[in-house]
């Protein structure tokens, strides 16, 4: 084709520029080359990474599969504990259920005979009892070192001095105290 009209010249190209091929293919080489480089070089890093995350992994799991062996004989252990101190507790129950039996086996002959005279509580009517017996036996204690006379009666039965019992065999009250 011939040139357009409006060029004083005839049409060569770019000329100056032409050389532009050869370095646009000279950077794409090199831009070829170092994405090759860093695509090596991050390869390199990830498999060591992975690597590296294999065996963390693995002890991890180790430790993980050892945790659950020890938690399994503390579990076990805790199970026996546990069914012991069941056992322990049905024996200590039915010793408390039999002493309890034998307490409320008991308790009538101890307390609940004084309950029931005279319609007085416990505690009272053993203090009246106790304080008769006090009673009873200061006046025996009187009688027999002789600063009571026997009178009436039941002197007829004593055996200090005017009772008709031991002068047969020679028993005497002793008037020297």
């Amino acid at each position: 084709p011939a040139a357009p009209p409006i060029f004083d010249a005839p049409y060569k190209g770019r000329q100056v520029e032409s050389t532009n091929v050869l370095a646009f293919l000279e950077v794409i080489q090199s831009d070829f080359a170092r994405l090759e480089s860093e695509t090596s070089d991050a390869e390199h890093t990830a498999a060591e990474d992975h690597t590296k995350f294999m065996g963390d992994a693995e002890a991890d799991l180790q430790a993980k599969n050892g945790d659950i062996t020890t938690k399994g004989n503390a579990k076990t252990s805790k199970e026996v504990d546990l069914q012991t101190a069941f056992s322990d507790l049905e024996l200590a129950q039915s010793e408390l259920d039999a002493a309890l039996a034998y307490y409320d086996k008991l308790r009538p002959s101890c307390i609940g005979a004084a309950e029931g005279e005279g319609g007085r509580s416990g505690f009272s009517e053993r203090v009246r009892r106790r304080e008769e017996e006090i009673a009873a036996l200061r006046e025996a204690l009187d009688i027999l070192t002789g600063q009571t006379v026997v009178g009436g009666p039941d002197s007829l039965y004593s055996s200090v001095d005017g009772g008709n019992r031991g002068w047969d065999v020679g028993i005497t009250a002793d008037t020297g105290r």
